[in-house]
């Protein structure tokens, strides 16, 4: 019988080693109960000493190889291999009823559960969960209240240039349980303000509120929540691009991919979810709570790439997300994925356009997607963002992401003239920095500079 598998995330600080630590002291203490579990543990720590699995392996009884210890490395990424191998001699050399994944604050919850669906390490496991461990007191500070409780990331970034914060929104965008930790440092009214947004950009999971990572051992051991296809196409953006599109806005956005990081499309998550609170409350939509809305930006022409950076350099301060496919002047063969959260925008190469490729290409690829829309001149280029924001002029963003289109006059214009500072290859990433000064120069898009913009190349996946 395959062992059951949890992955645990979370950023830097979230409180993540103590809820492991006490959810292993809890097992222990139920002794030779039928019901008690022996639990072994995956930890992996950025940095020269892994701190983590010292602490985890301090606090409990397991010893020896059953802790491993992945260091100097993303186990999702360059110590991928090293995962699987690890987590298949534990299992050929011990007996064991669960495994637990710890991953890196800075880690990617997706890769590393693709490894265990469809890499070598599926055949003895079953992934049994994603949960991502929220802090509370540093989500409100950052997505809640404003931009200032952003940090610096601690140590080296394996991922590369990717902003913390949408590392921090892309574990809770793929999870099947959002624990909400350190409540004790929030009042109730920010707890619920936290956890509305969480519904917001996260509409499948459950969701609990926890002090010091109390959370009994049933909710995150053996609980049967992980479906691959609903995780990988729950997020609130993702919906909101799919919902609009299927009221007949226009095509998915499927565009054939380069690589296998980036999400599949046409996968229809579940229209029935639970949310789980310590709290209750009516379970009223966000917007008429706390202001909390959700649009589709959907346009069949390029952004200019000056004016464009020029406003991702001076974003309202409601914006609390926007993601989706860009389409850039001057990059016709690129489809690039924009992603901001925090105060950061990446900009990022993850695949072409269907219309970049030959026509006997295109034609194989069009018969295999009959839905897709396809412009006569322009093919499948577009830009379709969503966009959530909290007491956010959607009007007003909308009127200024349009003002970056390229006009009439310059659509004749030779593209490949402009100052580009987009990325041009799988591999590369552009991050650019809403400036400090951005709440009082919102009529300022026009002036573009690339002083708060950085590229970052050759990124691993």
């Amino acid at each position: 019988m395959a062992i059951p598998v949890t992955i645990l995330c979370g950023g830097l600080g979230a409180g993540k080693t103590t809820l492991l630590s006490r959810l292993l002291e809890s097992e222990s203490e139920r002794g030779n109960e039928s019901e008690s579990r022996d639990v072994a543990v995956l930890v992996n720590d950025v940095g020269e000493v892994n701190v983590d699995a010292d602490l985890v392996a301090a606090r409990t009884d397991l010893a020896g190889d059953e802790l491993v210890a992945l260091e100097n490395g993303c186990i999702c990424c360059s110590l991928g291999g090293e995962l699987s191998r690890s987590v298949i001699r534990l299992w050929q050399e011990y007996d064991f009823d669960a495994l637990v994944v710890e991953a890196s604050g800075v880690g990617e919850p997706e890769p590393i559960a693709r490894q265990f669906v469809r890499g070598p390490a599926g055949g003895p496991y079953d992934l049994d969960a994603a949960v991502t461990v929220v802090d509370a007191r540093q989500f409100t500070d950052t997505f809640v209240d404003g931009r200032a409780g952003v940090p610096e990331p601690r140590g080296p970034d394996e991922t590369g240039s990717r902003p913390l914060a949408d590392l921090w929104l892309e574990q809770v965008e793929f999870c099947d349980l959002l624990v909400v930790n350190k409540c004790d440092l929030v009042t109730d009214d920010e707890r619920e303000r936290v956890v509305t947004l969480l519904e917001t950009l996260q509409p499948r999971a459950e969701i609990v509120a926890t002090e010091y990572g109390a959370l009994e051992a049933d909710r995150v051991l053996e609980t049967g929540l992980f479906d691959l296809a609903a995780a990988r196409e729950s997020a609130g953006w993702k919906r909101a691009i799919e919902g609009a599109a299927s009221e007949g806005e226009g095509h998915d956005g499927s565009h054939e991919r380069d690589h296998d990081h980036d999400h599949e499309h046409q996968v229809s998550p579940p229209d029935d979810h639970d949310h789980t609170h310590d709290h209750d409350h009516d379970h009223a939509h966000p917007p008429e709570r706390y202001g909390i809305e959700t649009e589709t930006y959907h346009r069949v022409r390029p952004f200019h790439p000056a004016r464009f950076t020029a406003l991702l350099e001076d974003l309202p301060d409601g914006l609390v997300r926007a993601k989706g496919l860009c389409w850039i002047a001057g990059r016709e063969r690129q489809a690039l994925t924009m992603s901001f959260a925090g105060s950061e925008t990446a900009l990022e190469v993850t695949g072409r356009w269907v219309a970049s490729f030959s026509e006997e290409r295109q034609e194989t690829y069009r018969q295999g997607q009959p839905d897709l829309q396809w412009d006569e001149e322009w093919g499948d280029r577009e830009s379709r963002l969503a966009i959530i924001g909290r007491n956010l002029s959607m009007d007003a963003l909308t009127a200024r992401l349009d003002d970056c289109l390229l006009t009439d006059e310059e659509m004749g214009d030779d593209w490949s003239t402009y100052e580009n500072p987009t990325p041009t290859a799988m591999g590369q990433m552009e991050t650019v920095t809403v400036m400090e000064t951005a709440a009082a120069t919102n009529s300022s898009s026009s002036s573009s500079s690339s002083s708060s913009s950085k590229s970052e190349t050759g990124r691993e996946k």
